[in-house]
């Protein structure tokens, strides 16, 4: 046997299991997961006519740069497999690759965190940043490679088992290990034509849509080079209907809630730098101080003051502080809602909300229940080291899924903390019973943590979402920003600037009802995503055994 035919036969023998990586392809990969990260929230502030015609405003999401990122990393998956020579080993290293840029510029504001508050040397922060961000991209890596296994070439089953695999990591992402979901791909169609799902599948559910469109341009794209367009015709019909449907939804589908009346609020932006906020000498009397004074003088129905706007537990507070503003608000026509620890070493620490109203012997309480790990907690294999060092608020206690809302004025307030609107199925057991379900949404946090970054706009997207996905107007009130005021219907009525002290002031209406989303996730949870998903791949799975048989 000669050499050429020598060479011929191995390759016939390797078959489809052979891998060609491509230095190429893998920057398609790293480009397009940056480019996702984008979407999410516009990082440029570029003044440009066509930057602005494309949507491309600093801090906005990009529905359609998020579809065209997703259906770049499709386009590697499904053309790889047209050739017939991919494994799911490479397929599986172009998710992995794309998750890893994706998720390293989405939370690249945690080295700001690390480096700038927490100390870590440079070098360290950012690759504690990398490594999180890879280990979370394994999930997308699974992902694809399980679509590279499952899906046969240039199917209507590609787009389907493309949507059920990364709906799969996207769950696991956000819900394994307390979850961080954050950054997940559905925020990025808070703006688009995509957005009148929300109500009836949430983000998790956009996430799904978004990539069986994804691949499904994908596949038009292939199907366009090899001049075959009677299967890609149906494609872009399919593509055409699902674009358009969210809009004839939102127009035949009337409101599913009604109004419950307006509240005046002001919301109260201290912008306490972080490197001073627990300082006694410094950032805790100033905060002391600043919101006394806009506690006592504003005349809103409501005032709110952001995540720890006191920063010590009321036993440290000076004499006759608690008093004073208990005063304040036993009388009269006001309420307020202050972000404070409570507790104490022996029996433990929140993270904790006040709320202040006539008739209220002590103040009424919320707890956060949502707790950041190492920030707020320590895994129980890491306990040993806070107990050895004894700090304290090493570790917070964790408050209950479902506390009562705070009643004020004809509005039922459901008060979250910090990163807690990232989790709707945890928002959705509030729904379960229409009657008491909350008519407001308030979320306080304190993002200076995370510097001037993204992660202020990206938080304000999730909180977005949440409002669509529940029909449900959200205060926002944070220390550093975004403070803003979000109607039912996800639109920012008003804001203020980051990194600025300022106040506020405003009007938000309450709703009552339930939407489609906000009824079955309060009874069943994610489950049916999960099922769903499964069920799809099992199918699949059980249909490429029987082919083969």
């Amino acid at each position: 046997m000669n050499p050429p035919e020598a060479q011929n036969r191995w390759s016939a023998l390797q078959g489809p299991q052979r891998t060609h990586f491509s230095w190429r392809h893998a920057a398609v990969a790293l480009i397009a997961g940056a480019a996702q990260a984008a979407s999410l929230a516009w990082p440029f502030a570029f003044q440009n006519t066509l930057f602005m015609l494309l949507g491309l405003r600093q801090g906005q999401a990009v529905w359609w740069l998020q579809l065209l990122a997703l259906g770049m990393l499709a386009w590697l998956l499904q053309g790889r497999r047209a050739q017939g020579d991919m494994s799911w080993r490479l397929a599986a290293l172009w998710g992995w690759l794309f998750g890893t840029a994706w998720l390293s510029c989405t939370f690249w504001w945690t080295f700001v965190a690390l480096h700038t508050y927490g100390g870590l040397p440079f070098i360290l922060a950012a690759l504690a940043v990398i490594l999180l961000a890879g280990a979370l991209a394994l999930f997308y890596a699974a992902a694809c490679g399980s679509f590279k296994a499952l899906a046969p070439v240039h199917s209507a089953w590609a787009a389907i088992i493309f949507a059920a695999t990364w709906l799969l990591a996207e769950l696991i992402r956000g819900t394994w290990l307390t979850g961080f979901g954050w950054g997940a791909t559905g925020y990025a169609h808070v703006d688009g034509p995509l957005a009148g799902f929300a109500p009836w599948v949430g983000v998790y559910g956009l996430c799904a849509i978004s990539a069986w469109l994804a691949m499904t341009l994908a596949q038009l794209c292939h199907a366009g080079t090899r001049r075959s367009w009677h299967r890609p015709s149906l494609r872009l019909t399919a593509l055409v209907a699902v674009l358009a449907l969210p809009f004839l939804a939102r127009t035949i589908e009337p409101d599913p809630t009604t109004a419950t009346g307006r509240l005046s609020v002001t919301l109260l932006q201290g912008n306490i730098p972080q490197d001073e906020k627990f300082e006694s000498g410094s950032g805790v009397p100033l905060a002391l101080q600043w919101y006394a004074e806009q506690l006592q003088s504003n005349r809103s129905a409501l005032v709110v003051a952001p995540e720890t706007a006191i920063a010590v537990l009321p036993q440290q507070l000076p004499l006759g502080y608690e008093a004073a503003l208990q005063q304040r608000f036993a009388t009269g026509g006001q309420a307020a809602l202050i972000g404070i620890p409570l507790g104490d070493y022996k029996q433990g620490y929140t993270n904790s909300v006040w709320g202040l109203k006539p008739g209220l012997v002590q103040p009424w309480r919320y707890d956060k229940h949502h707790l950041v790990p190492f920030g707020e907690f320590i895994p129980p294999l890491f306990k040993w080291f806070t107990e050895m060092m004894n700090i304290p608020l090493g570790d917070f206690n964790r408050g209950a899924l479902t506390q009562p809302p705070f009643e004020w004025q004809g509005q039922r307030i459901a008060p979250n903390i910090c990163y807690e609107d990232l989790f709707s199925e945890e928002l959705a057991p509030h729904f379960a019973d229409p009657a008491q379900a909350p008519t407001l949404f308030v979320n306080i946090s304190n993002l200076a943590w995370f510097g001037d970054s993204m992660a202020m706009d990206q938080h304000l997207q999730i909180a977005r979402m949440r409002a669509l996905e529940f029909a449900r107007p959200f205060v926002l009130a944070t220390n550093t920003g975004v403070s803003a005021i979000v109607d039912h219907r996800a639109n920012i009525v008003s804001r203020l600037p980051r990194d600025t002290r300022g106040v506020l002031v405003g009007e938000v209406e309450g709703r009552a009802g339930v939407t489609p989303y906000g009824w079955w996730l309060s009874r069943t949870g994610l489950w049916p995503f999960w099922w769903l998903a499964l069920g799809l791949l099992a199918a699949r799975g059980r249909a490429r055994t029987l082919s083969k048989q």
